[in-house]
């Protein structure tokens, strides 16, 4: 028993140790970033983990600066991650619960074909998408948004798993009652479901808010910095910087702690919803 007792206590002291070395090697990357956003560096590159100097100067200029409009971004960027976010979670939603109330010819296949194209990455259709819109002459924010929202449909999987475990017995009773399927939708099924719908809509804000590829890929073209997104407006400072890309590495690390504020907030804000989100999707499929 003794033996028992002292295996399991150094079972548990193993676990804690491993632990917190994880966490220290999460969160000693994020310490690093801010502490360089407030560090005085007109040389080059942060080359201390303690700021020398504190100051201020970093997010100041990242505002100010006149050839890199950091303000747009953030605007371009949050235009059209909201856009996105309220477009994608409403498709995402209405396909998942179609899929998994309703019933139609081909529905099973169209459930394998959706399974199968999930798959494979967004970006592999990169090319073709930018001749598409190229050809439509929509290299630009709104053609972006278009893409983002394009494949928000087939993300409907965790969704309709969560569906599925609401009764069907709630529905059938509102159908009684003389309730039409657009009824039963919008009064009994988007109310029991506020937890996908906040896990859907934080996906749905976050991949916008910090994509690169896509946005790098559409909007290289136009030669305007005020029509960039934060995320390439950001690699586009300090890599066409000509002379000036250190000068501007510590103004870069403070839009990056700029960007990660809102996200940060949301999940603080919204974790309760976020992890039963999960779960709940993740309960029968």
């Amino acid at each position: 028993m003794k033996s028992y007792s002292n295996q399991r206590r150094l079972s548990l002291i193993f676990r804690y140790v491993l632990l917190t070395i994880l966490a220290i090697l999460w969160i000693l990357p994020i310490v690093w970033i801010v502490l360089a956003s407030f560090s005085y560096n007109d040389t080059g590159f942060v080359s201390t983990f303690w700021p020398e100097q504190f100051t201020l100067q970093n997010y100041i200029g990242i505002f100010t600066n006149p050839q890199y409009p950091f303000g747009n971004w953030i605007i371009n960027t949050l235009v059209v991650s909201i856009a996105s976010m309220i477009v994608s979670t409403f498709l995402t939603i209405s396909v998942a619960y179609v899929l998994s109330r309703l019933r139609f010819r081909f529905r099973k296949p169209f459930l394998q074909i959706a399974l199968v194209l999930g798959m494979f990455p967004g970006f592999m259709a990169m090319i073709a998408l930018y001749y598409i819109l190229k050809g439509l002459n929509m290299l630009n924010l709104f053609g972006l948004f278009l893409v983002y929202v394009g494949g928000a449909g087939l993300g409907f999987y965790v969704a309709k798993g969560f569906f599925d475990t609401i009764p069907r017995s709630i529905d059938e009773a509102a159908e009684i009652d003389g309730a039409t399927k657009w009824q039963v939708f919008l009064h009994i099924g988007l109310p029991l479901s506020k937890p996908m719908i906040v896990y859907t809509a934080l996906t749905a804000f976050i991949a916008p808010w910090t994509d690169f590829i896509f946005s790098g890929i559409i909007l290289s073209t136009s030669g305007n910095a005020k029509t960039y997104t934060v995320a390439y407006g950001l690699y586009n400072m300090v890599h066409t910087a000509k002379g000036n890309a250190t000068a501007y590495f510590a103004q870069f690390v403070a839009g990056c702690v700029i960007i990660a504020i809102p996200i940060t907030i949301l999940f603080v804000f919204m974790q309760k919803f976020y992890v039963n989100g999960i779960t709940a999707g993740a309960d029968k499929g």
